[in-house]
């Protein structure tokens, strides 16, 4: 594989928005063991559910956009398939976990956040940057884990209700609990939006996006649950479960299917041992279902179920104070039953790995090598190198080297052959090589990072408008600069992050040096909160550059900057009302060519919480 050396900016998530106490988030997706924020040599990103609490999002996808980095592709507004690009690697490059359960579709290759209930979530920690040394497939962008809630001491009833904008009606509730010993939840909601006109399409084949005209509203609804249950044992020993299942039915446009009825389930387990003072192992079994019955104006036309089960164990040894030694197996089945023939319907991956964490006199290592080998496509193997030193609190350096891979999923290979798409079976595994420098510190009361990252990625799979299927390109080049600053000045919680992108093609043929489609080269976003007494306003400002939707860069959408205002009110003790204004100008953009976004919108919602104040 070959690589070359450049440099980005990228920046590492600070203290939580708004957050009372000055303890950095503690992570455990990025070396797949417990660090804080400031202890990981990786670039991560933390939302917490203070930070989903204040900001008001109604979805995942949502509560991402403005992450360093981080772009999205949206089609159509609330509910509609998104797509999140991490570091301007493809939409299929991010490997998305669940409580630790490897998430998403096995044909598709990408997971449905819009399905996750947000008001179910726990915390979302985003790791950027190749991580395939440690998960294997798919982590060439980075990793997104979402933690569903979790119970805590005492028993605490929950309750939530909301209406806004395009009859947009929402509620939720549960409890949760727990004592020394044991922690448990159980909540449950639901969402139901008549939406917005998804597409603008024209009809094939001089049209674009979903090859139709269907000027209708394009509703979506959501019912949800999930549970999660920990108990501590005498000897230290740990058992968690934990289940996610969210039922979704969805109108959109298209000229094969119109209305979709899916499931996301993920369930999991987790038995953590400690058979010795300086050995931890911990076992893992999960499964992740994805199922979608398709239907074209109520006549059923089609059915797509996968399965991803996955089974992991991982041994962490202390070899001395400050060196920790990792080992362990992966193994993991993809499966699909579906009415569309596809040439193989399963496929499984073993691996194993082995990664070091260390400290010599002040500089931190973090070493760790993979080898996958996957049943459809051999063997293969990875890894990544990371150093870091402390000048005190106001500087700390970094810099890291990492390969990734991606094997093609079946709907890249096999997808049934159409007028619109269809699969390659000769399609190869991607690979990547990842450079990145970077710094952090605190400074004058100043949170601020600064990172630099290149990553070349040969074979990347994209779609070849003229062939109508998926190609291997030879080489694609990403550079990329992010940077983020957190402070609090007068009273406000301030947080401005800044991302440039330049994902290029260096393949041959006639799109060489065009952009990679769907990127933004240039996002920022800036966070302003303030809570005075029992009242709470906040601004957020998120503004994207221009991007291509095309490979050969013939259709261009334009940069937009939409603001969004929110405010919260406590009547009563665990009473909060709130309120939400979204793209306050009514800002009118797409983020994929002729699908259109929601304009100025506005939710109120009424919160029983007790315990919780602003």
């Amino acid at each position: 594989m070959k690589s070359q050396l450049s440099f980005c900016l990228l920046t590492v998530c600070m203290t939580a928005l708004a957050e009372p106490q000055s303890l950095p988030p503690v992570v455990v997706t990025a070396t797949r063991t417990a660090q804080t924020v400031d202890e990981t040599l990786a670039s991560v990103s933390v939302i917490s559910r203070q930070d989903i609490e204040i900001q008001q999002p109604l979805s995942v996808q949502d509560a991402l956009r403005g992450v360093p980095g981080l772009g999205i592709s949206n089609a159509g507004g609330l509910g509609k398939a998104s797509d999140v690009f991490l570091r301007g690697t493809n939409s299929g490059h991010v490997l998305v976990l669940v409580d630790g359960v490897r998430a998403g579709s096995a044909t598709l290759g990408t997971t449905a956040f819009q399905d996750i209930p947000i008001d179910q979530v726990e915390r979302i920690e985003i790791v950027r940057g190749p991580r395939s040394s440690l998960y294997g497939s798919e982590a060439i962008g980075g990793v997104i884990q979402i933690f569903t809630r979790k119970g805590g001491e005492g028993h605490k009833p929950f309750l939530s209700a909301g209406a806004g904008s395009y009859d947009t009606y929402k509620v939720s509730g549960g409890i949760s609990g727990g004592d020394e010993r044991a922690w448990y939840q159980l909540s449950a909601g639901e969402i139901d939006t008549r939406g917005i006109n998804a597409c603008q399409g024209r009809p094939f084949p001089a049209g674009g996006g979903c090859y139709t005209f269907e000027p209708d509203k394009d509703g979506y609804e959501n019912t949800s649950g999930s549970a999660r249950a920990g108990y501590r044992f005498d000897d230290g020993a740990e058992l968690e479960a934990s289940l996610l299942q969210a039922e979704g039915r969805n109108h959109y446009d298209g000229t094969l299917v119109n209305q979709s009825r899916t499931t996301q389930q993920l369930m999991g387990g987790k038995l953590k041992l400690a058979p010795r003072s300086f050995w931890d192992a911990t076992l893992r079994i999960g499964n992740s279902l994805d199922q979608s019955d398709n239907d074209l104006n109520g006549l059923f036309k089609s059915r797509f179920d996968t399965s991803r089960f996955s089974l992991s164990q991982q041994n962490d040894f202390i070899l001395t104070k400050n060196h920790l030694l990792s080992a362990g197996f992966d193994y993991y089945d993809d499966s699909i039953t579906s009415t569309e023939h596809y040439q193989r319907h399963s496929r499984d991956n073993k691996a194993g790995f082995l990664q070091y964490q260390g400290e010599l006199s002040g500089h931190k290592l973090a070493l760790s090598m993979r080898h996958d080998s996957n049943q459809q496509f051999g063997g293969k193997s990875t890894g990544n190198a990371a150093w870091g030193y402390g000048f005190g609190e106001a500087l700390r350096l970094s810099a890291s080297f990492g390969t990734a891979f991606k094997a093609p999923t079946f709907n890249d290979l096999y997808w049934p052959a159409s007028a619109y798409y269809s699969g390659n079976p000769k399609l190869r595994p991607e690979s990547s090589a990842s450079f990145e420098v970077g710094g952090k510190g605190k400074l004058a009361g100043v949170d601020w990072a600064v990172n630099g990252y290149q990553t070349q990625v040969d074979e990347m799979i994209t779609f070849d408008a003229q062939s109508k299927k998926p190609q291997n390109i030879a080489k694609a080049e990403i550079l990329g600069l992010e940077g983020q600053v957190s402070a609090r000045i007068f009273g406000w919680q301030a947080r401005f992050n800044l991302s440039w992108l330049d994902p290029v093609n260096r393949g041959s043929g006639p799109n060489h040096g065009n952009l990679l489609p769907r990127r933004a080269q240039q996002m920022s976003r800036l966070d302003l909160d303030r809570a005075f007494g029992r009242f709470r306003v906040g601004l957020t400002v998120n503004q994207e550059g221009r991007r291509f939707d095309d490979l050969a860069n013939t259709i261009r959408l334009r940069g937009f900057t939409t603001v969004d205002l929110r405010a919260g009110y406590e009547p009563f003790r665990d009473i909060l009302v709130e309120g939400r204004i979204g793209n306050l100008f009514n800002e009118h953009y797409q983020t994929a060519y002729l699908y259109n976004q929601m304009g100025m919108n506005l939710f109120l919602s009424v919160s029983y919480k007790p315990g919780e104040t602003l």
